[in-house]
């Protein structure tokens, strides 16, 4: 193993380590998820004027985008209420990921930038703080 970075290259004819081909597979299942109906009606519904949407955590009316550094960065963000990933637990299976991705209206939020990355750092921490356990009980083996 000395030399592997990454663990052993099993996939894609034994170019990709297993990582890499779970990274690849959600990054494609989030961008399809642009398609799914109650998404783009959530993002419909939190439009208050041109340009204008509400965000369901902190009740402020924002701009869809904001310039940052000189740059135009995305202000608006449909969430979902209920981890695609619970933080606390991590990657259970595919199929829980899926229907955890395509849920339904009443599972989804829209939030502005702020309020999208106050709840995505909170959730950032409890699967660090799991991670991290994780990694202690390995040590102690």
């Amino acid at each position: 193993m000395a030399g592997r970075i990454g663990g052993p290259k099993t996939r894609n004819g034994g170019t990709w380590t297993e990582a890499k081909y779970r990274s690849f597979i959600r990054g494609n299942l989030r961008r399809v998820t642009m398609r799914w109906g109650p998404i783009a009606n959530c993002l419909k519904a939190a439009r208050v004027a041109r340009g204008l949407y509400l965000c369901n955590e902190c009740g402020r009316q924002v701009e869809a985008t904001v310039k940052v550094n000189g740059r135009r960065q995305k202000n608006v963000h449909v969430d979902h209420i209920v981890p695609i990933v619970d933080p606390a637990v991590g990657f259970v299976s595919w199929d829980e990921l899926i229907n955890r991705m395509f849920t339904e209206a009443d599972n989804l939020q829209c939030l502005c930038g702020d309020c999208h990355k106050i709840k995505t750092d909170e959730e950032k921490a409890i699967a660090k703080a799991r991670r991290d356990r994780l990694k202690e009980i390995d040590f102690d083996d």
